[in-house]
């Protein structure tokens, strides 16, 4: 049976998700055993079937949103927004805590919780697709255009800030490329860029000198330090990672990982040292060049896109989830410090699996789009 049949949008992003939703349930179900000894006796299948369901949903969840027609979003973006500041403030001050962090907040009546930043990274991006493509006349203008935009990229991102430094960082680096690809004065985003660049290295200076005024101050001071010296003990949860992606070298085999049972988070912000581990470089290799094809896919999309909101949209939301998969990577071989960011369709995570497949549903919604399009111009010449 051809399932594409049922489907529209892009196939090779739909093949993409399917390939990296499989193997997340293979790796995840291998790298839970730890976790599962620790709180549920040993018992693997609960995780297993909870993921698969996350994994499952998640799925259904972006064939309902591909079915939307994109431009709906461009005015939710506006609700969304105006929902996503104050839900960010009240976990800062209310939030369900986890590292020293407060990130998620409980749904009332159940065991879950949701992390608001992925709520709002989604909403901003999309708000500032529509801004940059309703400002093109005045593009250029630094009042009408350039305030308009940046006056809430900041908002959202001081309040990620203090809780999830790389979210933060990410999505400001994602909201500068969709700015740079709008068409914004590049004076305008040079200014922004030095802003961006005093503000970060003032607080260094701050979580160097007095840690204790910032909140996480001192965590994020380890962590850049422990990066720095190399100290195993302080960062013991890299040289684990490093260790599983050595052991790699000769593949041990799916579900004989043995540096899961000391690596803290390897179903989530290391697992891709644990899919090293088990299937070794090859793997890794098909992976990154997975996440590859999803970027140029994304950019294609966006190139055929006749409406600049559609373009935009697909770029910005395309950058973010494979920037988002290129760090988590960086950080399991040790080219960056610990950032907790999961790894987009593979880690365990519900929050972020679902938040992930909205992203790729209105991706392939701008596809559709796209297809019809071309289908209708088809048409009229024939």
């Amino acid at each position: 049976m051809n399932l594409f049949k049922y489907i529209k949008g892009d196939k090779v992003i739909w093949t993409v998700v399917l390939l990296l939703s499989l193997l997340s349930v293979l790796v995840v179900y291998s790298s839970v055993v730890a976790l599962a000894y620790r709180f549920k006796g040993g018992d693997t299948g609960s995780y297993l079937i909870k993921h698969v369901f996350i994994v499952a949903s998640g799925i259904f969840l972006m064939y309902l949103i591909h079915k939307v027609k994109y431009s709906y979003f461009s005015r939710i973006s506006q609700i969304a927004l105006f929902i996503a500041a104050p839900l960010l403030l009240y976990t800062l001050l209310n939030g369900v805590s986890a590292g020293e962090a407060s990130r998620w907040l409980a749904i009332p009546g159940t065991s879950l919780t949701f992390q608001t930043s992925d709520f709002a990274k989604l909403a901003l991006i999309t708000y500032v697709a529509r801004m940059l493509s309703i400002k093109q006349d005045v593009i250029k203008d630094f009042k009408q255009a350039f305030l308009p935009i940046v006056v809430p990229i900041g908002i959202i991102c001081a309040l990620i800030l203090p809780a999830n430094f790389s979210t933060a960082a990410l999505l400001f680096l994602t909201c500068l490329v969709l700015m740079f690809i709008g068409r914004m004065n590049a004076k305008h985003l040079l200014i922004l860029v030095g802003s961006g660049i005093v503000l970060g290295a003032l607080l260094i200076v701050l979580i160097f000198n007095f840690p204790k005024i910032i909140k996480r101050g001192e965590t994020w001071k380890a962590r850049i330090e422990n990066f720095r010296t190399g100290d195993s003990e302080s960062n013991f949860q890299a040289e684990q990672a490093k260790i599983a992606i050595a052991r790699g070298r000769v593949p041990q085999g799916p579900g004989n990982s043995m540096q899961r049972n000391f690596l803290p988070q390897a179903s989530s912000d290391f697992i891709f040292a644990i899919v090293i581990e088990e299937w070794g470089l090859a793997a890794a290799v098909i992976i990154i060049f997975l996440y590859l094809v999803l970027l140029f896919r994304g950019v294609s999309i966006a190139n055929k896109s006749e409406k600049t909101f559609g373009s935009l949209l697909a770029i910005g939301l395309t950058f973010s989830l494979v920037f988002q998969a290129m760090i988590n990577m960086a950080v399991a071989v040790n080219l960056f410090p610990v950032t907790g960011q999961p790894l987009p369709l593979i880690s365990m995570g519900g929050t972020s699996i679902w938040f992930t497949s909205i992203s790729i549903g209105i991706i392939l919604s701008v596809s559709r789009e796209n297809e019809i399009e071309k289908e209708g111009g088809k048409l009229a010449t024939a």
